[in-house]
């Protein structure tokens, strides 16, 4: 049957696929839209794979955090290209996934990549479409959703990097501007955990390990390894563990100083930190 430029333009308004994909489309669809669609979502999943190796190193960070303040979202949607991360329908989908992954409450980027959006598809079958019409990779490389008693957020300028600090013990104080400070603490120096209990038992013993090499490189006799060693692990403590780590914008002090200079009750329960491309 002849393809019209109206019926074109149709599926297009449908879809958001370009002009020549949708006559392509409703052609060989013989002008059956329902069908044209699923052969542009099709072509979506053809992009999909073939683009599955490629790197994704732009793209969007967003966050949500609950009105009364105890739960937050951090989610990062990737592409592969500056120019992408700024077209519209990359930003609308990243906003309609944080949507969903609120009113469901996902707990994993597996749960949230199942639940369905507003029209009924699925987080995935959405970005597996978009693919199709971008012709790029799409990838939800990080999704964070954490509870306590205040939880506060901070996204660098660049829009690629955020952060999500969980607090508890606040006792009823306001800690917006600390917990910023605290945010911006963590996005500059990535401490791999709170403190030193916290640490992967497994990175504990690499970074004893990779001491006790150290210190066998410089000469050091064998039964002072395991001493020097430990030496390194405390200092490996103050650098990489939040509480332990001096505070950037007062060296004085450390970040368990500042937060007990607001109340000796406040605590940070957990962080969580995703950057796209770095």
């Amino acid at each position: 049957m002849a393809i019209t430029a109206a019926d074109v333009n149709k599926l297009r308004q449908m879809t958001g696929a370009g002009m020549m994909d949708c006559k392509k489309a409703l052609t060989e669809a013989n002008g059956d839209f329902e069908a044209a669609v699923d052969i542009l979502r099709k072509a979506g999943q053809k992009v999909a794979s073939k683009r599955a190796d490629n790197t994704v190193s732009e793209g969007i960070v967003l966050i949500n955090v609950s009105s009364d303040g105890s739960n937050g979202k951090l989610l990062a949607l990737a592409c592969e290209t500056e120019p992408v991360s700024r077209v519209e329908s990359f930003r609308n989908i990243a906003g309609d996934i944080l949507a969903v992954a609120v009113k469901e409450n996902s707990s994993t980027t597996e749960e949230l990549m199942k639940a369905k959006s507003a029209d009924g598809r699925t987080v995935e079958e959405s970005l597996v479409e978009l693919m199709g019409k971008i012709g790029e990779k799409l990838e939800i490389v990080g999704y964070e959703n954490v509870s306590a008693e205040q939880v506060v957020s901070y996204i660098h300028s660049n829009g690629k990097l955020g952060v999500l600090v969980a607090m508890d013990g606040v006792a009823g104080a306001d800690v917006q501007e600390l917990g910023k400070d605290v945010a911006m603490q963590i996005a500059a120096m990535k401490p791999v955990a709170v403190d030193k209990d916290d640490v992967d038992p497994r990175q504990v013993e690499r970074e004893i390990e990779i001491g006790k090499e150290q210190a066998r490189a410089e000469g050091k006799p064998e039964e002072m390894l395991e001493k020097i060693a430990l030496g390194k692990l405390n200092k490996f403590y103050k650098d990489s563990t939040l509480l332990n780590q001096e505070f950037v914008k007062d060296s004085s002090k450390t970040i368990r100083q500042l937060l007990a200079d607001k109340s000796k009750s406040l605590t940070v329960k957990t962080f969580r930190r995703i950057s796209i491309g770095a």
